[in-house]
């Protein structure tokens, strides 16, 4: 086989349809995008769970005078009865740590949380549970803490933590979902547009393809061109794509983000660089079975 003119007639291609190549670039770029931009989403998912999952508390609230508990608001008796239950050996192999916080710290607490809003002038001491956090060496094993506490006296109930992080991450990963749905329908789009790209430079040059044939050129040899047509086309997308992730993370995620919001670890550099190579193995390998699929039904037209 001649790589010198099959060369020859893809850059011929490329020349011939200019418009439809921008396009593919374009439509290339802009669908891998959102495919780079929700696989770092998930990692970024993935990343804050493991963070915020290992961190997470079992809070067990005591009862105020406030609450309709049996046996009326917790007393010295019922918190050292609790007290000395997450220190028994029953819980104790499964508690990495744990500390009491009274009313007290817990209504300077508060303020802290809601200081400048108008709830705190209608909350007091006395309505403050007394809390027991408890820090786990499995966040997973929180149902022991909450079967053996729920129910005990003085105990208002039993909260694990992650249940609101579950709340937060339901709607991260639902965003996730969005982002590569719409990269999917993208990617179609983008399928769809290389197939008719390489449809109609084929009928462009159907003379030529036909004295191809006479002269008894093979359906590889014929093919061979527009298929290369389509992957430099969807690879300079790629390329595209993968520079415009690698500079949200960069300049946006590690430039802006991680200098407002420090408490979360966010994705870097070396995720967008992990990811880079996936978006041009995806715009390769689409590129090319859409061309091979349309020049193949083409020339058995």
């Amino acid at each position: 086989m001649r790589f010198g003119l099959i060369w020859s007639e893809a850059a011929n291609g490329l020349r011939r349809n200019v418009s439809m190549v921008v396009s593919v670039i374009l439509v290339t770029f802009i669908s891998l995008t959102f495919v780079g931009t929700a696989v770092l989403l998930q990692m970024q998912i993935n990343q804050m769970k493991t963070y915020w999952y290992d961190r997470a508390q079992v809070a067990v609230y005591m009862c105020t005078e406030t609450d309709n508990c049996v046996g009326g608001a917790a007393n010295d008796q019922t918190i050292a009865a609790v007290k000395k239950q997450l220190e028994s050996p029953e819980l104790s192999p499964y508690i990495q740590k744990f500390y009491f916080q009274d009313q007290k710290q817990g209504y300077e607490q508060f303020k802290q949380q809601f200081k400048g809003n108008s709830i705190a002038d209608f909350v007091t001491p006395e309505m403050i549970p007394q809390t027991f956090w408890v820090n786990l060496k499995d966040p997973s094993n929180s149902a022991v803490l909450t079967e053996t506490l729920s129910g005990a006296a003085g105990v208002q109930s039993v909260v694990d933590q992650r249940s609101y992080l579950d709340q937060i991450f339901s709607i991260l990963r639902a965003a996730s979902f969005t982002a590569i749905g719409i990269a999917a329908l993208m990617l179609v789009a983008a399928a769809l547009l290389i197939a008719t790209t390489i449809r109609l430079s084929a009928f462009s040059r159907r003379r030529e393809l036909g004295i191809m044939r006479l002269v008894g050129a093979s359906n590889r040899f014929i093919q061979t061109p527009f298929i290369l047509e389509g992957v430099f086309a969807a690879l300079i997308g790629s390329i595209m794509a993968a520079g415009a992730v690698y500079a949200i993370v960069h300049f946006f995620v590690r430039g802006y983000l991680s200098d407002r919001i420090q408490s979360i670890n966010f994705v870097g550099d070396t995720d967008a660089l992990v990811v880079a190579p996936l978006l041009l193995l995806i715009g390769v390998v689409l590129a090319a079975a859409s061309a091979n699929f349309a020049i193949s039904r083409y020339l058995k037209v």
